[in-house]
């Protein structure tokens, strides 16, 4: 496999990005949540109006491989925490380390912001990604009610060691 570049993502990313998730969403959710969860989480998260906004304010990183973007992480404040809101890797790249690159640019991200913890949730069910953050050191801190049969968000954090750099893959 070719080298990993990760980078904070610009504005002619955008048809890049939204490509990832329009390529993550249906096989990740749909056999957990239902393909009316996917459409939703489609029109509502994976827009244009979405997204110019979090790439405009830096909030974005993508992984290339051969100058294609594969791989998505998007971060945001919220209560004192780095939030992780979108982490994808395009199925076909799954499994080369772009997610652990890109998790590696998230945590250098806290710390240059002087955030102690990263939080983020994901759905019950979805095994791979409770196996891939409890392995990036997350741990469970709470849960919320689904509701109308949608399975439960599961809440994980991280504290961030300020001193230690990743620089992992950057």
């Amino acid at each position: 496999m070719s080298d990993v570049t990760i980078r904070q993502a610009q504005g002619d990313d955008l048809q890049a990005v939204l490509y990832v998730g329009h390529s993550t969403w249906p096989p990740t959710y749909g056999p957990i949540a239902g393909d009316d969860y996917v459409a939703m989480g489609l029109a509502k998260w994976w827009t244009a109006d979405a997204t110019i906004p979090a790439i405009r304010a830096g909030r974005v990183t993508v992984a290339e491989v051969d100058g294609k973007v594969v791989g998505v992480a998007t971060v945001g404040p919220q209560d004192g925490h780095l939030m992780l809101w979108k982490l994808y890797v395009l199925p076909g790249q799954q499994g080369h380390g772009i997610g652990q690159a890109l998790m590696a640019a998230v945590l250098d991200q806290a710390r240059e912001g002087g955030f102690a913890q990263v939080r983020l949730s994901y759905l019950d069910g979805n095994t791979s990604a409770a196996r891939f953050y409890a392995k990036a050191g997350f741990e469970e801190f709470d849960r919320e009610c689904g509701g109308s049969g949608l399975p439960d968000s599961v809440w994980v954090r991280r504290s961030v060691d300020p001193q230690q750099q990743t620089g992992e893959a950057r």
